[in-house]
């Protein structure tokens, strides 16, 4: 397996107006881990991945590959393999001859490629659809052919562009629990680009987050859910979204939200707008709590329900989620944020420490 790194990466299209669409793009992907690139759609995240790849040309930066620099170095000397939203199987070419077609290339003697794809197949449960064509396979069974056809070449680095996109619902959980292990099995150097935050999070060593100003935050998925550097990663990372409204910091380092002073207090914080953040899991119900209104909507969800929340001074409804009996729609109720719960950005969108909160941690 392989290292990879990017150094101030950028990617420009050429035209009448040039159309820079990437800048300054800096991660590094060590041996064996397995790295997601998140963001929304238009991010620029496939590609990033296309650029490793070698598919792309970046147009600035250095990509590197175990120290290597391979800028201008063409695809099939990189030693990656690349598994794409849309299988990019060969209909008439069955299932046996998708996986072995990298190693014919490569003039593989016979029976080395047998052994190889029926290695794999056992792997990714495929040995009984070996006959058959892409056509004949569910979407499930196509991208398993997909992932076999990377498994076979034993490449440095597997790339995948979105490749659970396609399926339904269901599927994909399944999908991503053998993705999940089969990097486990293979001990693979793995980058793995989705628009999904929940296969970001389950699949994940590490995620970057990308966002239309480039790399927002790179850390562990539970440190960019814990402490999001920035209200962008607050908003995309945890599902259902942080609750993020307008509210105020005091002469005194108070944080207020709805006019309402909450237990959050910074001693050298300016008297600011702020934006203030709290998951809904995290909103608590408390007929003493400190955040009142009256219940606007409930979305039950089988075990849980997510409670809407109309507070007096906030422009969006508050969302709670509860295991317990939730309120009836029109009923005034109150919450807590848990301790330690809530995040404060600045009007810059940087996170704001509680200096306080974290020498009580400490």
């Amino acid at each position: 397996m392989a290292s990879v790194s990017l150094t101030c990466v950028g990617k420009t299209y050429a035209g009448k107006r040039a159309n820079r669409v990437l800048e300054d793009i800096s991660f590094a992907v060590a041996d064996g881990e397995f790295v997601v690139l998140v963001g929304p759609s238009g991010c620029g995240k496939s590609t990033v991945l296309r650029m490793i790849a070698g598919l792309e040309e970046a147009s600035s930066g250095e990509i590197r590959i175990d120290g290597v620099r391979v800028n201008g170095t063409p695809p099939a000397r990189r030693g990656l393999a690349m598994v794409f939203q849309s299988y990019a199987l060969y209909a008439h070419m069955s299932v046996f001859e998708n996986i072995a077609f990298g190693l014919r290339l490569a003039r593989v003697p016979k029976r080395e490629i047998d052994a190889s794809v029926r290695t794999v197949a056992r792997m990714l449960q495929l040995e009984h659809l070996l006959d058959r064509k892409p056509p004949q396979l569910s979407g499930g069974q196509r991208q398993r052919v997909a992932i076999g056809r990377a498994i076979v070449r034993k490449p440095r680095v597997f790339l995948f562009d979105e490749p659970l996109s396609n399926l339904d619902a269901a599927l994909r959980a399944d999908m991503r629990v053998e993705i999940a292990r089969l990097h486990k099995q293979l001990g693979a150097t793995m980058i793995y680009v989705t628009h999904d935050q929940v296969e970001a999070m389950t699949l994940a060593d590490r995620i970057v987050v990308l966002g239309p100003a480039g790399v927002q935050q790179v850390g562990a998925p539970m440190a960019l859910y814990e402490r999001p550097a920035n209200v962008f990663v607050a908003g995309f990372i945890g599902m259902p979204k942080m609750n993020l409204v307008d509210g105020t910091i005091d002469a005194q380092g108070r944080v207020a939200l709805g006019g309402v002073a909450l237990d959050w207090r910074h001693p050298s914080a300016r008297a600011t707008s702020v934006t203030v953040g709290v998951r809904p899991e995290h909103l608590v119900p408390d007929a003493a709590g400190p955040i009142r209104g009256v219940v606007a909507l409930v979305e039950r969800l089988g075990a849980e329900a997510h409670v809407h929340l109309d507070v007096a001074g906030l422009a969006r409804p508050l969302v709670a989620v509860i295991r317990d009996v939730p309120p009836s729609p029109g009923s005034p109720w109150a919450v807590a944020p848990a301790h330690g719960a809530l995040h404060v950005f600045g009007p810059d969108g940087k996170r704001i420490e509680n200096n306080l909160n974290r020498q009580e941690e400490a």
